[in-house]
């Protein structure tokens, strides 16, 4: 049976949402009163194919989700890594945590790796069932509609057959207002290239650098999904969320 690991980035300091923050991770935060990391993995229950969710956080945040994990059930099984670091000096960055799911995980499935602050509305066997069609590297991608909004994002161009044919990081001239949120999905034979990438000395923050390099050297497909999508990252982005996710539990039958 084909098998998926999935990865949640973790192990951000999110200083833009101080002091929320200051001693609690921003996966953990609440969102219409439940940890938003709950809503990430609630997605991937009903993925059989999913077998591991790992979520790699830092030292600093370490305690936290694993008391977190005690109290927290699932279909899937729960690994927490710790990535060592303890502030913005020392982080290894999105790019650098995913070598080290990779190696401390020693990871031989197909990966999907999504941000700990993305909340979204579309089903995951609709990107599942395109990754396995394609059978190449997935970026997820939402139209946001303003190019002033897509500059703060990495903006794609897709082809006919849904091929990246261009991607650029927070480009002052948006070319189309179609962005790459974060949620990739990774072949296991794909999965040498990120190592590849970080010893060529490349960035290793922002994970859509990865995909900006990795869409020039082999196929990249672009699935692009309709429904709601926050990127939480300040304050405002969190109350507009909660504001949204309150109004669905109360539409929800009890």
């Amino acid at each position: 049976m084909i098998k998926i690991k999935a990865m949640i980035l973790a192990a951000g300091y999110a200083t833009r949402l101080y002091p929320l923050t200051k001693d609690r991770p921003k996966p953990l935060l609440p969102v219409a009163g439940k940890p938003m990391v709950e809503y990430i993995i609630e997605k991937l229950e009903p993925i059989k194919e999913i077998d591991e969710v790992y979520i790699v956080t830092n030292n600093k945040f370490y305690s936290k989700f694993i008391s977190w994990s005690q109290g927290y059930e699932s279909s899937k099984k729960i690994v927490i890594l710790n990535d060592k670091s303890m502030s913005e000096e020392d982080k290894l960055g999105a790019i650098g945590d995913m070598r080290f799911f990779l190696e401390q995980g020693r990871i031989k499935d197909d990966v999907i790796i999504i941000g700990g602050d993305n909340l979204f509305e579309f089903q995951m066997k609709d990107v599942i069932d395109f990754f396995y069609d394609k059978k190449e590297p997935v970026v997820v991608l939402h139209d946001i509609k303003h190019h002033e909004l897509a500059m703060r994002f990495g903006v794609v161009e897709i082809d006919g057959n849904e091929k990246l044919i261009s991607f650029e990081e927070k480009p002052q001239s948006p070319k189309t207002t179609l962005i790459a949120i974060c949620m990739y999905l990774l072949p296991k034979e794909s999965l040498h290239m990120i190592n590849e990438y970080l010893e060529s000395g490349k960035n290793p923050d922002q994970p859509g650098r990865y995909i900006e390099w990795l869409h020039k050297v082999r196929h990249v497909f672009g699935f692009v999904f309709e429904g709601e999508w926050f990127d939480i990252g300040d304050h405002d982005k969190l109350a507009e969320a909660n504001e949204v996710y309150e109004k669905k539990n109360k539409a929800r039958p009890a």
